[in-house]
């Protein structure tokens, strides 16, 4: 992506199907700058289309690009571009959280450190640095994960149902985090949530349509 070009997610002709079931025949989509909000019922794809999306689960059909960068023929250059943040916890459940963010901080080398710090006083978790992963309540995991999410570099944000687990205190900061983001010419955000977002959403894409 050039400096200056919007990075304009396109999402064309996608086939996508597990063992037991077709999800996704012939969706195409096109996300601007600013928020996405992504709507259906449970089991219409959400997360499926988020992972897709992030290039963790891979099509059997169709493109995934963002500004001109292919998931599929770009792969590297196309994930330093895209963060997803979901409410897994990590294949790597023993690392500290320290461990966690560095290995992130690791892949993503742009990251400027004290942007992270900054997130993590923000939502009060500075004091799970030394814990591991699995000890962490899922209320701390996903201010955690939000705190790396808000401080990276990336011009795609995934946010699988953000609000879930989070006291009222992170909501609000998390929404007004969201709405600096959505005001952007250079980012793209697609979010999954059950609760209204209440910050300026550019479109309403609804799968169940």
């Amino acid at each position: 992506m050039g400096v200056g070009q919007q990075p304009v997610l396109r999402i064309e002709g996608v086939h996508f199907h597990f063992d037991t079931r077709p999800v996704f025949s012939d969706f195409s989509a096109a996300i601007e700058p600013g928020i996405t909000w992504l709507r259906g019922a449970n089991g219409m794809g959400k997360t499926t289309l988020l992972k897709l999306v992030a290039g963790t689960l891979t099509p059997n059909r169709g493109t995934i690009a963002l500004g001109g960068v292919d998931c599929a023929a770009q792969p590297l250059a196309y994930r330093l571009a895209t963060f997803y943040c979901g409410g897994d916890l990590p294949d790597l459940p023993w690392l500290t959280v320290q461990e966690f963010l560095d290995l992130h901080l690791a892949l993503y080398p742009d990251t400027e450190a004290r942007l992270v710090e900054r997130q993590l006083e923000a939502f009060g978790v500075t004091g799970t640095l030394e814990q591991a992963l699995s000890t962490l309540s899922l209320g701390q995991h996903k201010k955690v994960q939000l705190s790396l999410a808000l401080a990276l570099p990336v011009r795609l944000l995934l946010l699988d149902e953000p609000f879930n687990g989070l006291d009222a205190a992170a909501v609000e900061y998390l929404r007004g985090q969201l709405g600096e983001r959505g005001a952007r010419q250079d980012m793209c955000v697609l979010l999954t949530s059950h609760l209204e977002p209440l910050v300026e959403v550019k479109r309403m894409l609804d799968l169940d349509r």
